[in-house]
């Protein structure tokens, strides 16, 4: 309640009313008990329709032991309802307070956008809102790959600029301190991949072939796959909300202010520190996934540490790391113009800040998971 009680506080009553009409159709609404939010509210469209053929309305707060907005409300209510029905209104007993408050409320005229629209609900709209937002998001896509392409550019032609203490941090950021993130998600992986194949590959005897299975779907897809996921949980959603920050303390206003382009010192040095580092990540989620299989396959398989590098070894081709290696680059752009997209897309609130950084890593999932697909389709057509 955004009022404070007029008289006590104690509630020692809930809120109720009683009507009562004379036989010259003068209709009383007694008012009874705590009129707060905490006593409860009282339904009041069952008193309204009371006073259908009334002479004469009359609120009586005689009995109120307390009051906040919710009694305001109700004097509203009921005064506007006598005076679309054109019948005369009392008020008796009623907190001087109140009736002012009321009086207020009335004279601030309500603006004509105050109330929320109710959107139609109906399929086509929904079909129509949803595409209407798929081609806004590909649009605003398309300029920022744009401006991104521009700056890139103006720095090969010498014009752009970034600091190169920032390039530094940014290789440091997503590349050293994200070893360990890497590290962990990859030896797991590379233990579920050698369970996974150990389980079927056991019923023909042929549990040799866990090292292949580990080793090309590491080297190949899922060492990149994984960094690329790893990397939108982490530096994505920290790009998207260091520039949210930035722009709503009106950071970025102050660099275009200034005749600087955010693209070229915030996102160019960015998007080419985890560009750059994300195929050394890939390799270091290969060598760890592939000794997480070996792991599995030693404990549990009964085949030795040389015997099971032998076969990945003679499985795993030049093709396949390379492969991964391109992946892991493409995979590295897509998290840091998802990043650093949102973040610029962001409004001016810290609630958007948060918004912001969610969007970037669900955005560069998203994106991620269908470059993956369409790596597959191509490996497919190629026949590699």
């Amino acid at each position: 309640s955004f009022l404070m009680s007029a008289r006590a506080t104690t509630i020692e009553r809930p809120s109720s009313l009683e009507t009562h009409r004379d036989e010259d159709g003068n209709l009383r609404v007694r008012l009874r008990g705590s009129w707060t939010v905490e006593a409860g509210g009282v339904a009041l469209e069952e008193a309204r329709k009371t006073m259908a053929g009334a002479a004469r309305v009359t609120l009586d707060g005689e009995a109120l032991e307390g009051w906040d907005s919710v009694l305001v409300q109700a004097i509203l209510v009921f005064r506007r309802e006598a005076r679309d029905r054109g019948l005369p209104f009392d008020l008796i007993g009623i907190d001087p307070g109140a009736v002012r408050l009321a009086d207020l409320a009335e004279a601030v005229p309500e603006k004509d956008d105050a109330r929320r629209q109710e959107a139609r609900s109906d399929f086509l709209t929904g079909i129509g809102l949803a595409a209407a937002q798929v081609s806004a998001n590909l649009r605003s896509t398309t300029h920022f790959l744009g401006e991104l392409t521009l700056s890139a550019l103006r720095r090969l032609s010498g014009h752009g600029f970034y600091r190169g203490q920032d390039l530094l941090l940014m290789l440091r950021r997503t590349g050293v301190e994200a070893l360990g993130i890497t590290a962990l998600v990859a030896f797991l992986l590379g233990l579920i991949l050698a369970f996974i194949g150990a389980i079927q590959l056991e019923k023909f005897g042929a549990t040799i072939f866990v090292a292949d299975l580990v080793g090309i779907g590491m080297v190949r897809d899922m060492g990149a796959l994984m960094t690329g996921i790893v990397m939108a949980g982490r530096s994505g959603a920290a790009f998207a909300a260091e520039i949210g920050s930035m722009k709503a303390t009106n950071e970025i206003d102050a660099l275009e202010t200034n005749g600087i382009s955010p693209i070229d010192f915030l996102v160019l040095p960015r998007v080419i520190a985890i560009t750059a580092m994300m195929p050394f990540l890939t390799v270091f989620a290969d060598v760890v996934g592939v000794f997480g299989g070996g792991f599995v396959s030693w404990a549990m398989l009964d085949i030795s540490p040389s015997l099971y590098f032998q076969q990945t070894s003679g499985a795993v081709t030049l093709t396949h790391f390379f492969s991964g290696l391109v992946k892991g680059a493409a995979y590295g752009l897509l998290v840091c113009v998802a990043g650093c997209m949102r973040g610029l897309e962001a409004k001016e609130s810290s609630l958007a800040v948060g918004a912001a950084a969610t969007s970037a890593v669900v955005t560069a999932i998203v994106w991620i998971i269908a470059a993956c697909g369409l790596f597959q389709f191509v490996s497919y057509v190629l026949g590699l």
